[in-house]
């Protein structure tokens, strides 16, 4: 996996967290289940390319 897709990932998932937090504390149900739902995006991304990596080697 590249070092890139790292740094992306990891900054969706901060993203959603940021979201999901936004949106607890202003009662959003909206943003927050956005916020859930970027970072079940990034936890699947970083899981395909770990897959990826497992089959380079």
């Amino acid at each position: 996996m590249g070092f890139d897709d790292k740094l992306e990932n990891a900054k969706d998932k901060m993203t959603g967290e940021a979201k999901e937090a936004t949106g607890k504390v202003t009662d959003n149900e909206r943003l927050e289940a956005e916020g859930k739902a970027d970072q079940t995006g990034a936890d699947l991304k970083q899981a395909g390319e770990k897959v990826k990596d497992a089959f380079k080697n």
